[in-house]
């Protein structure tokens, strides 16, 4: 089903300023970045809406190229060695119960940005012990003791994802390697079986649903517990375009595939993204 303009139910609601502009307060008050912003996602104003965001630490400027994305890409910035206490007070001020904490790719850093990952999770933990931490990470390069680094300081959620198809990262991510991200994740397992972890992939990049099948099963051959499920809508005209906008109706049956693989949780719907409505997956498990 080829599509040239986003179909109705791709449509976003707006959100109130009110919320919004609270929310970006608390940002702007502790020098932080997201990757609500910086990745221009459909969900931004729902998320502020809520009094939630998705802190983007280690800078705003990725080192890697992947075409899907809108993240800035080039020379990063220093590392801001006072973001682990800012992320925690923002943590706080926001009353979250669950946060989400993600990075852009940073090759430049020895371990890739670990030990700043762990920084900032046990600087949420001083703040806030009860709140449910997720970390979305890049693969480090496949460094098993960087990502050590991260599991030690326990998050409860260990999220890296898969982003597409294997028959496509030579186009959309060329700088990965879908082989070591289903390492990262398994590495988590074998590291402490206790931390969750999950994965997400988008849709409408040109894959067949039977490579979709696939990724369901390798996912779940190393034991990841959470996924999502989305709709890829490109960010310019520089980016990979839109192959096909998927219908909710498939966006069901994929979620139901995903379930009957073992999955313990499912988010699956075009709008639906690595974050969103993240503390969903933690219902009845804390």
């Amino acid at each position: 089903m080829k599509k040239t303009q986003k179909p109705e139910w791709l449509r976003v609601k707006a959100y109130p300023a009110k919320e919004n502009a609270f929310v970006e307060g608390i940002l702007k008050k502790f020098s932080l970045n997201t990757v609500c912003s910086e990745a221009a996602c459909p969900n931004r104003g729902e998320c502020y809406g809520r009094k939630t965001a998705t802190f983007m630490i280690l800078g705003k400027t990725c080192t890697r190229g992947c075409t899907f994305c809108n993240v800035s890409k080039g020379k990063p910035e220093p590392v801001d060695e006072n973001e682990p206490e800012h992320v925690a007070q923002a943590v706080k001020a926001l009353k979250l119960r669950h946060t989400v904490i993600t990075s852009v790719t940073r090759d430049d850093l020895p371990d890739g940005g670990a030990e700043h990952f762990a920084r900032v999770i046990k600087a949420i933990r001083g703040e806030t012990p009860d709140v449910i931490i997720e970390v979305l990470i890049p693969d480090f390069n496949g460094d098993i003791e960087a990502l050590r680094k991260v599991t030690a300081a326990h998050p409860d959620i260990i999220n890296h994802n898969v982003e597409t198809v294997p028959s496509l990262y030579a186009k959309v991510r060329p700088q990965a390697d879908y082989l070591r991200s289903l390492a990262v994740l398994k590495a988590v397992k074998d590291i402490d079986e206790t931390i969750y972890t999950k994965s997400g992939i988008m849709v409408g990049l040109g894959e067949k649903p039977e490579e979709v099948s696939a990724v369901f099963s390798n996912l779940r051959n190393v034991r990841c517990d959470f996924l999502t499920i989305g709709q890829y809508l490109s960010p310019s005209r520089q980016h990979h375009p839109v192959i096909e906008y998927i219908h909710p109706d498939m966006f069901l049956s994929y979620q139901n595939e995903a379930y009957e693989k073992g999955f313990l949780y499912v988010a699956s719907g075009p709008l639906v993204r690595s974050s969103y409505m993240a503390e969903q997956a933690m219902k009845g498990r804390t």
